[in-house]
């Protein structure tokens, strides 16, 4: 996943897989989200950034899905 910030137009892209774009659909007058043949996102854009979302404090965080106290149990 990328992200770029084009400051000279104030917008943002999200870039999610580098799969070829087939439809942009735009979800309000500010982003638009592009799709593969088969549906699924590839990126989203979106302009007048830094109103629409807050770049200056972006962050990323992985969360693990939790192990049930029976797996966790029976792997001991």
């Amino acid at each position: 996943m990328k992200i770029k910030y084009f400051s000279d137009t104030d917008t943002a892209l999200v870039e999610f897989s580098t799969r070829k774009v087939a439809e942009t659909k735009e979800i309000n007058e500010n982003i638009y989200i592009d799709l593969d043949a088969s549906g699924n996102l590839v990126a989203m854009t979106i302009e007048h950034a830094r109103q629409q979302a807050a770049l200056p404090s972006l962050s990323y965080e992985q969360i693990e899905k939790e192990i049930p106290k029976k797996l966790l149990q029976r792997m001991r």
